[in-house]
């Protein structure tokens, strides 16, 4: 009984392997899957990828991937826009093409401008600002009364590059002289107007904070029309009584009183 349970124990396992295979080979031939690129390597942020960095694997048809790339010819010359880890599919929208100029030029947003402040070990939060940071801007100015007045003028703006740096592999500090900004054109007036009449001020914020304020332009008073007062007519007072007295040819009108 023992040989024939074991006898038994040992073709049933080989009937399920035999099926669970047929069936594996059965599913490849009627699904060819779909090709994806995956990264073959960590891609830093503002990388020009090439061959070396990607690979093709092939997945199943209809696995939920996101918008991402086929072929390797299709991402080429492409430029990261945020970092990629080893093994990650890489989607479309964290990818841009690259054009004529600089790398920083293609890294932009479209309707964005980078702008370029001077710092300092304290305005540039003692070196520990890096690419991909938000930070807001302070903005100090004097009044008449020379004291100082402080206001933050910009909100959440991204840290396109630090002096000539636009990776994020790096996480130690490093003091620098100079941090471009990526804004509107409209906050990069702001951010000018506010360096000539003061002095500005960079703040780090959380990259877990993600509320912008938008900026409302402050309406223009409107100017205030004075309406004519209406002229108020005398009434006419009333006629007093009068006694009318005839002598003869003579007429004469008193006035009575009441």
């Amino acid at each position: 009984m023992v040989l024939l349970s074991l006898v038994f124990g040992i073709a049933a396992a080989w009937a399920a392997k035999h099926w669970v295979e047929q069936r594996t080979r059965a599913a490849q031939s009627t699904d060819p899957g779909t090709t994806v690129v995956v990264a073959a390597m960590e891609i830093p942020y503002g990388t020009r990828l090439e061959g070396r960095h990607v690979k093709v694997i092939n997945v199943p048809s209809g696995t939920p991937l996101g918008n991402h790339f086929n072929s390797i010819a299709e991402i080429e010359g492409m430029i990261a826009t945020q970092r990629a880890l080893n093994g990650e599919v890489l989607l479309k929208e964290r990818f841009t093409k690259a054009g004529a100029g600089s790398t920083l030029a293609a890294l932009i947003k479209p309707d964005m401008r980078a702008v370029t402040v001077r710092v300092d070990d304290v305005v540039g939060v003692a070196g520990f600002l890096m690419p991909g940071n938000h930070v807001d801007v302070v903005a100090a100015r004097k009044n008449n009364n020379e004291r100082a007045t402080t206001e933050t003028v910009l909100s959440n703006i991204n840290v396109l590059a630090v002096d000539q740096t636009t990776s994020q592999d790096k996480n130690d500090p490093v003091v620098v002289r100079a941090v471009t900004l990526e804004m509107t054109p409209q906050e990069a007036e702001i951010l000018v107007k506010a360096r000539e009449e003061g002095r500005i001020q960079l703040t780090l914020r959380n990259p877990a904070d993600e509320i912008r304020p938008q900026l409302v332009a402050t309406p223009e008073p409107k100017p205030v029309i004075e309406t004519a007062k209406p002229v108020r007519r005398a009434q006419p007072r009333p006629a007093e009584p009068s006694v009318t007295i005839i002598r003869g040819t003579l007429v004469d009108n008193e006035r009575t009183s009441s």
